[in-house]
């Protein structure tokens, strides 16, 4: 029964990220069709991250309801939802499917690491929830890489449902094991099994991707007034708004910058996401043997270097994608990693974790419509990039001076 878990977990999360990356190499023929500007195009990524932000309390809530295993069903169903009232014509129903698959996703989001802790063997979960992050990489990669290609097959429209094939086949093994489970007399009493605490046992690669569980809805008082949750919430912020903004335009910026085709474009801005996945092994690696300053500043680093690379050699983009998709990944590794090394009790953490995740989410919305409205004014990528190399700079100061206060509360 655990390896039908795995399976459903791990093929489950290839629409948690997927169907977001879905419209971005075809944003462009989406512009033309629906007579709309880049910034308003722009939209169709942020509003699945202000769900991110603004829902996931709603879904810790959904989980202690429902339960875990029908929390996800909901979830993997709100989604297969969006994607074909994303496809009905005109911009306000594939703004509204958006908005149903970010709130989908966002019980997918909070729900999967509930069940691998839950489930799987505790020597096994560093393992597991590695591999479901690595899976997350694989459904943008799937998406970004050939979304265009089956576009310019059978339309733009038809090919953003096709995916929803990935989330069929998540429902359907997820029907499977509520089946033989249900046949074998577990119970489902509407309340998951209590997570553990967020603290002691957690692993750092179990942080690259799924974010520490929120136990309870209560922030304590004392979280808003310490400057390191600050510069969590900030560092969280900006690399969700380089990473959503590098996502939404790359394809368009790669076309437009190097003058090949649109679906060369998707498959070489593909590369980001595909980095991710290496990144979510290789960088809590470093995390772990290196000394405590190598990983931040490898982040840091990596960040610049991409959005300078971008800027100054776009011929090279490959190579600024592999070590930006890298360092994403660890980005996430350093940022809660330092989550739980300066909270002083669980509660607390679980408080300073929803707190980092909702206003990270909802500064990181931002990123994709101002870069499209930067665009769009400026008539061209110079000054949307440099906008990105500056944000990299604040997000390098922002993310070693929070892992300085870090090593000085230990």
């Amino acid at each position: 029964m655990p390896w039908l878990v795995i399976t459903g977990v791990l093929v489950a999360a290839l629409s948690l990220r997927g169907p977001i990356v879905a419209p971005t190499p075809v944003l462009g023929d989406i512009e033309a069709d629906l007579g709309i500007g880049a910034a308003t195009a722009g939209l169709l990524t942020t509003a699945p991250v202000l769900m991110f932000a603004l829902l996931t309390p709603v879904a810790a809530l959904v989980i202690r309801r429902a339960g875990a295993e029908f929390a996800l069903l909901a979830s993997l169903c709100g989604i297969l939802i969006g994607t074909f009232v994303r496809a009905l014509p005109g911009f306000g129903s594939m703004l509204a499917g958006m908005i149903v698959i970010g709130a989908s996703i966002t019980i997918g989001n909070v729900v999967i690491p509930v069940i691998i802790r839950r489930d799987v063997a505790p020597e096994r979960v560093a393992t597991v929830t590695a591999a479901y992050t690595a899976t997350l990489n694989v459904g943008s990669l799937l998406t970004a890489s050939l979304t265009a290609p089956l576009a310019q097959a059978i339309g733009w429209s038809a090919a953003l449902v096709v995916w929803s094939v990935l989330t069929i086949a998540g429902l359907v093994l997820w029907i499977v094991h509520l089946r033989r489970s249900a046949r074998a007399g577990d119970r489902y009493s509407g309340t998951p099994a209590p997570a553990p605490a967020v603290r002691a046992p957690v692993d750092v690669v179990s942080l690259t991707g799924p974010l520490p569980t929120i136990v309870n809805g209560r922030t304590e008082r004392s979280i808003v007034r310490r400057p390191i949750t600050w510069l969590l919430v900030s560092a969280f912020g900006l690399q969700v708004a380089m990473y959503y903004g590098l996502t939404t335009w790359l394809p368009a910026l790669t076309e437009d910058s190097l003058g090949i085709s649109v679906a060369a474009a998707g498959a070489l801005a593909s590369v980001f996401q595909g980095a991710g996945v290496a990144g979510a092994f290789v960088v809590p690696l470093l995390a772990r043997f290196a000394p405590p300053f190598v990983a931040p500043l490898t982040i840091c680093t990596s960040w610049v270097v991409t959005t300078v690379g971008i800027l100054t050699a776009p011929d090279l983009l490959w190579l600024w994608l592999v070590v930006g998709g890298i360092g994403h990944a660890g980005g996430f590794v350093v940022i809660f990693s330092a989550l739980v090394a300066v909270s002083r009790s669980d509660s607390e953490a679980a408080g300073m974790s929803a707190l980092v995740q909702g206003g990270g989410y909802g500064i990181g919305a931002i990123g994709a419509p101002l870069i499209g409205v930067i665009h769009e004014v400026t008539g061209g990528w110079t000054a949307a990039l440099g906008f990105l190399v500056v944000v990299s700079v604040a997000y390098g100061i922002i993310l070693l001076t929070a892992t300085a206060r870090t090593r000085e509360a230990r």
